[in-house]
This record gives structure tokens, sequence and C-alpha cells, in this order.
């Protein structure tokens, strides 16, 4: 009877395995398209783009390296690029460095200790991702204002330092080590300063690479925030640099399409270097032993 169900079920399992896996195939294709046509675009005249717009055509005839060329060489459009991509790499850098270590200890906070009206702090703290920030610029950018941070970089760095998704997910990493440790460090004559970088903040690894990156996504693309803060384009971030080559009296499409895919790297590379940790980060408290 236990065999008859087995093969009755086995033809339901195949079909439902092929059809989760064409599923994701499709959906693989979706993302990787724009980003294929863009990477050939890149190759390609910006008169050949004008005209045909993005395609994942292999002409090698209209391809060339010639748009790399210009964006290495040295010209005004180049060394422009280059300000903006420094400028968002220390931005990117500063934030990310900052925002983790300041929502890692208050996650540890909120986890770790007890203390009255803990509860009601974190409903507040899940609260404020409910507030589109559409609805918080306004206040936001008249703090600003008033401290005379308009046009820094600690203008636009500031707003992100302390982000509830990121304190959230730390604080239910944290919720999944035994506080038990805790214990055995006072015993053992630790402080609680040197417990929680000693001994839950190397435990909590793969939080700090899953956040790290998401950090760093939104760090580096941000265009909003840093256009309403940073004036001058010398202060420019990459995402706003670029656009400002699309103006009514020309359009670079050539150093914007190139520009965009040398973007990617940063973050690509720290997606290839931190990604077993940003797996183990994403499934911890998947499975409970």
């Amino acid at each position: 009877m236990a065999k008859q169900k087995t093969m009755a079920s086995s033809p339901k399992r195949v079909v439902g395995t092929v059809l989760g896996t064409g599923f994701f195939v499709i959906l693989c294709f979706i993302i990787i398209f724009p980003v294929f046509a863009g990477l050939l675009a890149s190759f390609r005249p910006g008169t050949e783009l004008i005209r045909r717009g993005l395609s994942v055509d292999l002409n090698v005839t209209t391809m060339n390296l010639n748009n790399y060329k210009y964006l290495f060489g040295g010209n005004a459009d180049s060394i422009k690029y280059f300000m903006w991509y420094k400028n968002s790499l220390l931005i990117t850098i500063i934030s990310v460095a900052l925002t983790l270590i300041i929502c890692y200890f208050v996650a540890y906070g909120l986890t770790m200790y007890e203390f009255r009206f803990k509860n009601a702090l974190f409903t507040i703290v899940l609260a404020t991702m409910m507030v589109p920030f559409e609805i918080l610029m306004l206040p936001l950018y008249k703090e600003i204002i008033a401290l005379k941070l308009v046009d820094t970089y600690v203008g636009v760095i500031i707003i992100g330092l302390c982000s509830a998704s990121t304190i959230f997910f730390f604080r239910q990493y944290l919720s999944g080590l035994p506080k038990d440790l805790l214990d055995a460090a006072r015993i053992d004559g630790c402080s609680e300063y040197g417990i929680s970088v000693r001994i839950i903040l190397p435990l909590a690894k793969p939080a700090f690479a899953s956040m790290g990156i998401l950090s760093a996504m939104g760090a580096w693309n941000a265009i909003l925030w840093p256009l309403l803060v940073l004036k001058g384009a010398e202060k420019f971030t990459l995402p706003i640099g670029l656009n400002t080559l699309l103006t009514p009296y020309g359009n670079n499409y050539d150093v914007l399409i190139a520009g965009s895919m040398f973007g990617i790297l940063p973050i690509f590379i720290i997606f290839l270097i931190f990604q077993k940790y940003i797996i183990d980060g994403m499934t911890a408290g998947a499975v409970k032993g």
C-alpha cells in the first residue's frame, strides 16, 4: 500500500520539480537579460544605441572598446566619472561600516538584556519601517539645514546610520544564539563590552555579511537623498553624476552605459567575496534543532 502511494506521488513530484525548475530558469533569464543587454550596449557606439536601443544582438561588426577607452582616457568626462566613483566609494564604505556597528549594538541591547519598555522600544523601531522615506524627506532636510550639513558627505550618511530593517535582522539573528554564552563569559571575568565584541560579534559574521551587502547596495545606488543634499558637481555620487550626462542639449549614452556597467563591479565583488556568509545569514534560524 505504501509502495503504491509512493509510485502515485512520484509523477506529481516530478511535475512539481519540472515546473519549479522551469519557473526559476525563466526568472533568471528575466533578471539577467537587462544586465547582458547593457553589457553588450557598452561595446557599441552611441549612434547604434540611439537607432536600435538595448538588444542582445551579437553583431560584432558594430562592437568595439571605444567607450571604455574614452571612459579611461583621462578626458574631462572620465575625470568627472572617477571623481563621482570615488565619492560613491567613500560614502558607501563609511555608511556601511557605521550602520553595521550602530545597528549591531542596538540589536544586541534589545536582545541580550532585559529592561523596562524593551518590547515597546522594539515596536517603535518596527513601526518606523512602515513610514515611507518620501514622507520623512522634508523634516529630515530641514534638520540637515539646521545642522548646516547641506552639500556635505556627513549630511548624506547620517540619516541612514540607524536602519530599522538592519536592527530587526540583527535582533532576529542574535535571538537564535544561546544566552548561556553571556553567563559563561561573565563567570570568566569578561566585561559586557568584551562579551559583545569578543564573544557574540564573531558569531554574527553571517549577519554582518548579509546586512553589509544590502546596506552597500542601498548606499551605492541611492540617488534621491544625495540629490537633495549635495549641490556641487565635485561632490556628486555616481548615480547623480551619470544622470547629469542626460541633458536636453546632448546625451552621452556611450559614457552612460559603459560607466553604469563599470559601476556594477564593487557590489558584484562584495557579493562574490561574502557569498558564503550571505547565504548562512539569510538561512539562519530557518531550521531549529
